[in-house]
């Protein structure tokens, strides 16, 4: 058994790596991003038995946790008061979104009630998959949904990014590991490590990615980290997030893709439309420049969005910012509001 994950894993890197290779070959854009997700997103589809590596995607995580974490400095402190306009916007944005999309799993879809409402809450995947089973939601649906919107938004907003904001996808993300101190390396290592198996201990939601940024940001305050990750870790990361959402497919029938996966692309059109919308109105306003307001109000994964962030050469501070904001408040306000809803049904 054990022998058997190893080859399959084993498996899903050389192809994950086939992909990088054939990325770079054809100089496409985030080689190391799109080509593990592309290549086992292709091959998971034709049936083979892909895994992700477990323990050390998980991992990935936490690099961009501390790369996040070390960008909160004292200049940011001071410029969070001016966010607050763009930040309380969130809210608003996702009642908008539940509004649309609760309907449209309903009726597009056929979903039942709780599945179309946790399908449609802009929050983590595996939050809205764990909370969407506890009430009762068909949880095969609801994660092919998640993922899916998690594909789609990663193809479509570097497409929107260069095409419409003219941005290159090409700003260095970090130095190389030689260029960083050695002591500065293992305080990163240890910053993530703790931040990560910490928040799991108390029950902190995203640990991986939360924890790090936590701790990180804690010393990138104190004055003891004042770099980024090096680039050799974030590219890993990037191979292993992109990896991740490849591998997600297995399995899938052609009767799901027909139905929810390609449903869960549908729904994505309509988020691209309201991050469109709600990105004019904080551009026109003044609350925000047009690229961060995009990457700020675009559903996709608070990880992958932060990934995008560093490439671009956005601000990773203003991104991270309002994705933790929408993060948070779906996550505490949906079971909540689930529970309101359910309740305020009249009874069959």
């Amino acid at each position: 058994m054990k022998h058997s994950l190893l080859l399959r894993r084993g498996m899903t890197v050389l192809i994950s790596a086939g992909g990088v290779a054939i990325f770079l070959l054809l100089d496409l854009p985030l080689p190391y991003l799109f080509g593990p997700m592309v290549a086992s997103l292709v091959v998971a589809l034709c049936g083979a038995p892909l895994t992700g590596l477990g323990q050390v995607s998980i991992a990935a995580r936490s690099v961009l946790g501390v790369a996040i974490g070390t960008s909160v400095t004292p200049a940011l402190v001071a410029e969070l008061p001016s966010m607050l306009a763009s930040v309380a916007l969130v809210p608003l944005y996702i009642v908008v979104i539940g509004l649309i999309g609760v309907p449209f799993f309903r009726r597009v879809c056929g979903f039942d009630p709780v599945t179309a409402f946790y399908a449609a809450m802009p929050g983590g995947a595996a939050d809205m998959t764990i909370f969407g089973q506890e009430a009762g939601a068909n949880v095969r649906q609801l994660s092919l949904v998640h993922v899916t919107r998690l594909m789609v938004i990663m193809v479509v907003a570097p497409i929107i990014l260069v095409n419409i904001y003219g941005v290159g996808l090409t700003h260095p993300i970090g130095p190389p590991a030689s260029d960083l101190p050695v002591s500065e390396l293992m305080i990163m290592a240890v910053a993530a490590l703790v931040g990560w198996k910490g928040g799991e201990r108390i029950g902190l939601f995203g640990a991986a990615i939360l924890g790090p940024l936590l701790v990180s940001a804690v010393l990138s305050l104190a004055g003891i980290l004042h770099l980024r990750p090096p680039r050799e870790a974030l590219l890993a990361a990037q191979f292993l997030i992109g990896m991740g959402i490849g591998v997600s497919y297995v399995g899938v029938t052609m009767r799901e893709l027909r139905d929810t996966v390609a449903g869960g692309a549908a729904f994505v059109v309509i988020l691209a439309a309201l991050a469109g919308a709600v990105t004019e109105l904080v551009t026109l306003t003044g609350l925000a420049p047009p690229v961060e307001g995009f990457l700020s109000f675009i559903p996709g994964g608070q990880a992958e969005m932060s990934m995008l962030a560093l490439v671009s050469g956005a601000d990773l501070s203003f991104v991270v910012v309002h994705h933790l904001t929408r993060i948070l408040v779906v996550i505490l306000g949906a079971p909540v509001l689930f529970r309101f809803l359910r309740r305020a049904q009249p009874p069959d």
